[in-house]
């Protein structure tokens, strides 16, 4: 199973599991974020990421510009916990 297999089988069972008021909040939200045109707006591939300082995992402040001058960057992002 690749990835995007793995992702769908995932939508799948929530989907098929979860509540049906939640799926219809969720699913409002999704079309209202695709109405506001936020995709369109994203970084693509191949695109040049604004500057910007944020604190890494221990706290510290990092900023892109300067760690690039120190080589390539491989930036992952947290969703936090829900």
């Amino acid at each position: 199973m690749n990835l995007q297999e793995a992702i769908q089988a995932k939508k799948n069972e929530f989907q098929s599991s979860a509540p049906k008021e939640i799926l219809k909040v969720m699913g409002e939200a999704t079309r209202k974020l695709k109405e506001s045109g936020i995709e369109e707006r994203a970084l693509k591939e191949g695109d040049t990421a604004p500057d910007f300082t944020l604190k890494n995992a221990g706290g510290e402040l990092v900023n892109l510009k300067n760690l690039l001058k120190a080589g390539p960057v491989v930036l992952g992002f947290y969703r936090g916990r829900w």
